[in-house]
Parts: C-alpha cells; sequence; structure tokens
C-alpha cells in the first residue's frame, strides 16, 4: 500500500497548470521520500509549472534559459522545487507510462538532491537511481530505467 501523508508533513503547493494535480499524490509522494531520507519533517514548497514557467525559473536563477524537468533549491531546513508538468506529460507518453509516475520521478530527483544526492558522476549516479527506484517502487509506480 502506497506511504499515507504522516502528520508531521510540511508542504506547500502552488499548482500553477491545469489539470491540477491532485493534492493527495503529491503528498504521498513527498512522504515517501521524505521517510526514504528519514526527514519526515523537512518542508517542502512545490510549484508545478509548465515549460515557459519554469525556462523563466531556469534562467533568473541559474542561467540558463532552456526548460528542464525539474529544479531543486535546497534551504536551511527544506528545499523549494519547481516542477515542468507540461514536460512530464511529453516524457511520460514518450517513455509509455503514466504522467504521475513521470511527475512522482521529478519530485523524487529533486528532493533527494536537497538531501545531499546528486547524479554528476557515476558513482552518484547510481546511488541516485536506487533511491528514486526504491521510492518510485513503495509508491507502486512503474517507470523505466532513467537512463535508458
Amino acid at each position: 500500500m502506497p506511504p499515507l501523508p504522516n502528520d508531521s508533513l510540511q508542504l506547500e503547493v502552488n499548482d500553477q497548470f491545469i489539470p491540477a494535480t491532485d493534492r493527495g499524490f503529491i503528498a504521498r509522494v513527498v512522504t515517501a521520500v521524505l521517510a526514504y531520507v528519514d526527514r519526515p519533517a523537512m518542508p517542502v514548497s512545490l510549484l508545478l509549472t509548465d515549460e515557459a514557467g519554469i525556462a523563466k525559473i531556469h534562467g533568473e536563477f541559474l542561467g540558463d534559459p532552456s526548460g528542464t524537468d525539474v529544479i531543486s533549491f535546497p534551504l536551511d531546513d527544506g528545499v523549494d522545487l519547481v516542477v515542468s508538468v507540461e514536460r512530464a506529460r511529453e516524457q511520460a507518453i514518450a517513455r509509455g507510462h503514466a504522467t504521475e509516475a513521470e511527475l512522482a520521478l521529478y519530485m523524487v530527483h529533486g528532493i533527494l538532491h536537497a538531501c545531499g544526492y546528486d547524479d554528476v558522476e557515476p558513482s552518484d549516479r547510481e546511488a541516485m537511481r536506487v533511491a528514486e527506484r526504491a521510492v518510485l517502487d513503495a509508491l507502486g509506480l512503474g517507470i523505466d530505467d532513467v537512463d535508458a
């Protein structure tokens, strides 16, 4: 059974994409990844947007005006995430799985980055992929190998 939101969950969601993503789904994903990293009370702020919205933020804060899937801004005690729902839908169709699985992957990936995981070096990337797979499996979400 997928993880249910915990009582200590500190989650703020700004969903600018239509149709809106189910808040219960978002809470289950965030709860699962926070349980995996043993930080159940870590505050998470999530902005769900489109390609233009994430590209603007990407350019403003990271100097790259191109679109992307997820941006993670680690804070002292939490994380601000920006996720492109538009990109998730496109990638889910291209890869043959549910949009929810792709969205979950982006949220998990961003939170893992804020908790010290990285994916630049091959050994770090492998640890990131193992963690992503563990969380997605716990949620019952099937997704192909991210690096395939």
